[in-house]
């Protein structure tokens, strides 16, 4: 593979906060935007990956949403109450999120302004591919194509994480850095699963860099009640004409794969790629498929 380009982390206004944001490649090259999930960063979307797609003839340019990692903590919007959340999700009581997934979407578009960046493919993870999809419904004009991987329509009867996911979730991460470590590892276990290798250097090496970039609890809650508190997409999904592949693992155990069948049968068109055994992650032997698969939407939009 030829090297690529980096250009190193840079923090740009966006929308009224700050993101954070890098980029492999040649800038005068098509645009390919990664947009990462809950409580992941920027360094989720692996170098190699970014490279492996920049070096196919893209500007591939990755960023921390806001809330995580080296963009903007929104500490003043308060915690979440989790009571309410729960209660929304569940029930659809009435909930009040600090800032909704459109919020993040428009980050998203206000940060390829910043970049001089007019349209771009947009590929987005878990509720990163909520946010894609958002900024395809109300910026068809910015998205050359669209990638949404193990994400959802936004349909609560659809998601439902597994019991084991669940009980998991619901324990609050330990502030003591070995132990939180020793904590995610375990979570990053149950969402990869046990029909690929678990790839402990990689991921030790994402976690503890995670730690160090920016651990900010509350702005997990914050991201994790804009996606609660979104409405269904499925009837906006349906007015989308952009070239679209939906990626999702057959045993994911946070997103199950109903919400892929569903998120494929809203959008017109869209390509579905159903990969077997695959949890909530991205393991690397799964790299190659997911992008050629990328690279023969993009080449045909």
């Amino acid at each position: 593979m030829p090297a690529v380009p980096y250009h190193s982390e840079k923090v740009y206004d966006c929308n009224g906060i700050q993101l954070a944001c890098d980029s492999f490649g040649d800038p005068e090259n098509p645009v390919i935007l990664l947009i990462m999930g809950l409580a992941t960063q920027l360094i989720h979307w692996d170098e190699p990956f970014c490279e492996q797609l920049a070096a196919e003839g893209y500007w591939v340019i990755r960023f921390d949403n806001r809330d995580i990692g080296h963009s903007q903590c929104l500490h003043h919007l308060g915690l979440p109450n989790f009571f309410k959340l729960a209660g929304n999700h569940y029930f659809n009581t009435h909930f009040n999120a600090p800032y909704s997934l459109q919020d993040m979407a428009n980050d998203s578009v206000h940060l390829l302004d910043a970049l001089g960046v007019e349209k771009a493919h947009i590929i987005g993870a878990s509720m990163g591919g909520m946010i894609a999809q958002l900024v395809a419904i109300h910026h068809p004009e910015r998205v050359l194509s669209l990638t949404s991987i193990m994400s959802a329509t936004g349909d609560k009867k659809l998601m439902r994480p597994t019991t084991k996911m669940s009980l998991f979730m619901m324990r609050p991460p330990p502030r003591e850095a070995n132990r939180h470590i020793a904590h995610t590892m375990k979570m990053w276990r149950i969402l990869h699963g046990k029909d690929y290798p678990f790839e402990e250097e990689r991921v030790r090496n994402i976690v503890t860099t995670s730690l160090k970039r920016g651990f900010y609890p509350s702005g997990v809650m914050r991201q994790l009640s804009a996606i609660i508190s979104a409405k269904d997409r499925s009837p906006l999904l349906k007015n989308l004409s952009i070239p679209t592949l939906i990626f999702h693992g057959e045993k994911d155990p946070l997103v199950p794969v109903a919400n892929g069948l569903a998120t494929a049968a809203a959008i017109p068109g869209a390509t579905l790629k159903i990969i077997k055994g695959m949890g909530h992650t991205i393991p690397n032997v799964v790299w190659q498929q997911l992008i050629s698969d990328v690279l023969k939407l993009i080449r045909l939009s």
